[in-house]
């Protein structure tokens, strides 16, 4: 018997537990999301240095990339989604013991996420100078912002890659191969942002494309680096397209989660987009909008990564059979994700001006004035997101992610956009603002609901075909 095979076979020929199976629900969690929370505020930290190396050029270079945020927000929905579909399926595989399933299972979610890459290609050729003509009359900020999104889109194959072998390395425990990707990825960026955009050590100066090149360079090199890791190290699952034919049963089981992943993380682009079309009359409450929206991804990535250690906890262990490990990883990822908003609800009320100045040297009075009561405002929706986006993943983790799905479209699409629409109506831009914490309550009420729904139907249920 050999030695490296011991993730799957034990001495006596049998499958050997995962330690998703067996080590310490809290010891278990820290030891799968603090890696991901660690990589997830590296990427955060990049996505705010490559805004405040943008914003050097100009305002309205600054403004054209976060008005390509809705595109590459649908992106990553789509990217990710996917994946949460594909975790939660083979994390269940792997608890059932079903590891041949589960090899088929990782071919087919990498075949659908270079499927997805091919659309955004398309994207990227044919509806970028349509998308941004529909949200600016300001020329230079649409050449901006055709130029950063064009090139995000036709190279944007290390997206796709990057996490769908990320997922991977996560729903057999190996989070610390994926934290190692996610952070030689943000590295790349990071370096390549200054030299790219201003022409540094005899390269051209390439401007808002410089960024767009500096960021599809960071996630190709770290598809590249995961798809390593996954043959080198991930024993769990074998890959191979040899003979190779898509499965529709196995792809209609992944979308079964992760279409609903999709829309609700979709639905945060049509948010955006919508946001953006509202604050237009109201000067540079639009940059004000994106700067909030790089400051918040450095507070929600570590929830998000939490969150990504969390998915293949539970779908592991309601494979297995085990309820009191579930529901233990379930109100443990609560408490942490809560703590966790509290803190950046604590930084956003306390140095907002200070915030906004990151991305402009002078800090100009209109930023300032629309700024800091629009984070003041925003903010107080983290007393309630952090557990709101915990329950949402449980949902998706137990094959229920239609939950998250309404939940989602309620809040963002049914209560904060039209709550924005009509505070704006007043002329008074601090009144949009509070259309997100008022959605936020919204979202709380509907999780809570349908937790206890879901705990009553599915979570309270678990383990009694084992016990029978």
């Amino acid at each position: 018997m050999r030695t490296d095979m011991k993730n799957m076979k034990n001495e006596g020929g049998a499958p050997a537990e995962n330690k998703m199976g067996v080590m310490p629900i809290e010891k278990l969690l820290l030891s799968m999301s603090l890696p991901m929370m660690i990589s997830m505020l590296v990427q955060a930290l990049y996505n705010i240095v490559d805004s405040i190396f943008v914003s050097r050029i100009n305002e309205y270079a600054l403004r054209a990339v976060s008005l390509a945020f809705p595109i590459q927000s649908l992106m990553i929905a789509v990217s990710v989604g996917t994946a949460v579909g594909i975790n939660a399926f083979l994390s269940r595989t792997l608890g059932e013991k079903d590891f041949e399933k589960a090899n088929t299972i990782a071919v087919n979610g990498i075949f659908i996420e270079l499927a997805s890459y091919v659309v955004f290609a398309f994207i990227g050729i044919f509806a970028s100078r349509p998308f941004f003509a529909s949200q600016t009359a300001i020329a230079q900020v649409r050449e901006y912002g055709i130029v950063y999104l064009t090139i995000c889109c036709t190279a944007g194959i290390g997206i796709f890659m990057q996490v769908v072998f990320e997922r991977l390395l996560q729903s057999t425990g190996r989070a610390f191969h994926a934290m190692v990707t996610q952070g030689v990825g943000a590295v790349i960026n990071l370096v390549l942002d200054p030299i790219l955009i201003f022409g540094y050590f005899g390269m051209p100066a390439m401007g808002v494309a410089g960024a767009a090149v500096a960021t599809v360079a960071g996630q190709i090199v770290a598809a590249v680096l995961a798809i390593v890791f996954n043959l080198k190290f991930n024993k769990d699952i074998r890959l191979s397209f040899r003979g190779f034919r898509p499965s529709g049963e196995l792809i209609g089981n992944i979308y079964k989660v992760g279409v609903p992943s999709i829309i609700m993380q979709a639905i945060g682009s049509v948010m955006t987009y919508g946001m953006n079309l509202i604050l237009e009359a109201f000067g540079a409450a639009q940059t004000v909008f994106g700067i909030y929206f790089k400051l918040q991804s450095f507070i929600f990535m570590p929830v998000f990564g939490l969150n990504n250690g969390m998915v293949p906890i539970i779908a592991y262990n309601f494979g297995a059979g085990s309820r009191e490990r579930v529901v233990k990883t379930m109100k443990s990822s609560i408490g942490y994700a809560v703590c966790i908003m509290l803190v950046g609800l604590a930084a956003m009320e306390l140095f907002p001006a200070q915030l906004i100045g990151l991305f402009d040297e002078e800090a100009t009075s209109e930023l300032l004035v629309i700024g800091v009561p629009a984070l003041r405002t925003i903010c107080l929706s983290f007393c309630f997101a952090g557990y709101c986006i915990v329950v949402g993943s449980v949902f998706q983790a137990l094959g229920n992610g239609v939950y998250s799905m309404l939940v989602s479209i309620a809040r963002q699409l049914c209560v904060l956009l039209p709550v924005a629409w009509l505070f704006s109506l007043s002329g008074d831009v601090n009144l949009i603002w509070w259309a997100f914490p008022i959605a936020e309550l919204v979202s709380l009420g509907m999780s809570t609901y349908f937790l206890m729904r879901i705990h009553r139907n599915i979570i309270s249920h678990i383990g009694e075909k084992a016990l029978s």
